[in-house]
């Protein structure tokens, strides 16, 4: 099961970082429209205020596989090898309960943004938004479902009395 998720959170991180080098030329595209042209590639704002939310919610399972997303341990540190595990733990249920909320709440939103055929932006560039809504849910999904192996890989270490795992891909 963990080998198809690192599979998927690593497809899914690659896809964001495409994206992200896709927009770079539409960027440049719009501005070098408005600059040498005057006038711009329509749709651009909307392409873009979508496409970041994509990108963000493509590369979250893959921050919390590989031990990405901001872990401040000062005083944990202090503490003995079960005792972090133990607080790797609460954080773990934390965040899954965080990512596994946000996934449920927008779940009716995507599904609204999909038969109701919404779109973002005016006139002649408009942009669905449903994709970018689905993104959202499936993103918010993987993020939970990482943060519950990570939990369950720190309660055995609990259990053990071993120090805890930092990133749901270390074994």
């Amino acid at each position: 099961m963990t080998n198809l998720i690192d599979w998927v959170t690593k497809t899914l991180m690659v896809l964001a970082a495409v994206l992200a080098f896709l927009l770079c030329f539409l960027v440049v595209g719009d501005v070098s429209g408005r600059v040498f042209f005057g006038s711009p590639i329509k749709g651009t704002t909307e392409v873009i205020s979508l496409a970041i939310v994509t990108i963000c919610f493509l590369q979250a399972g893959y921050a919390i596989r590989s031990g990405g997303m901001l872990n401040v341990d000062t005083v944990v540190v202090k503490l003995s090898p079960r005792l972090q595990s133990v607080f790797a733990v609460i954080g773990a249920f934390a965040g899954l309960f965080f990512f596994a909320f946000l996934c449920y709440g927008t779940l009716d939103g995507a599904v609204h943004a999909w038969t109701s055929n919404e779109f973002e932006g005016e006139g002649a560039m408009r942009v669905p938004v449903w994709p970018t809504r689905f993104v959202i849910v499936l993103g918010t999904g993987l993020a939970a479902i990482c943060y519950l192996i990570l939990m369950m890989q720190n309660l055995q270490r609990v259990i053990k009395g071993e120090a805890p795992v930092l990133s749901s891909s270390q074994h």
